[in-house]
């Protein structure tokens, strides 16, 4: 593919579209919350540790692009309002392992929930081509989302 930065004004102009957008739908998104207690960053770890799994706090920290003792300050956050647990790691007794709990799991279900309908209203605004470009487009912005 082309570089996009140094292509035509047709490409530039439509990247800058598409961060704009993504940026302002992603910030309306964060505010559909469940818990508004969270912090974005709280609720990116807990995302995090439902996608990948549990993870010693070292490793939610270069998952998360955050310094190690910010994490350990996140985590003890979470922990202390029993959204996840800690437990020795198996295999290095100076480590710990973070984990969600079937607390976390539950919340984090009813904010998927209540992100998705509210992005379906707003999808219920769109014409069936409107709605068509968007469902192909939604399988490419997954992959840009994870490069």
């Amino acid at each position: 593919m082309s570089d996009l930065s140094h292509g035509s004004g047709e490409d530039a102009a439509a990247v800058n579209s598409l961060r704009s957008a993504v940026m302002r739908l992603g910030r309306r998104l964060k505010h559909q919350r469940v818990d508004e207690s969270l912090s974005p960053t709280e609720m990116s770890v807990l995302g995090t540790l439902a996608r990948c799994g549990s993870a010693t706090p070292g490793e939610l920290a270069r998952k998360e692009h955050v310094q190690p003792p910010s994490m350990t300050r996140i985590v003890a956050l979470l922990e202390a309002k029993g959204l996840v647990r800690l437990e020795p790691h198996p295999d290095d007794r100076r480590q710990k392992v973070v984990s969600q709990t079937e607390e976390a799991e539950a919340m984090l279900e009813e904010s998927r929930r209540k992100r998705n309908a509210w992005l379906a209203s707003l999808v219920e605004g769109l014409d069936e081509d409107e709605w068509a470009k968007l469902r192909a487009a939604a399988p490419v912005l997954e992959k840009l989302a994870h490069l």
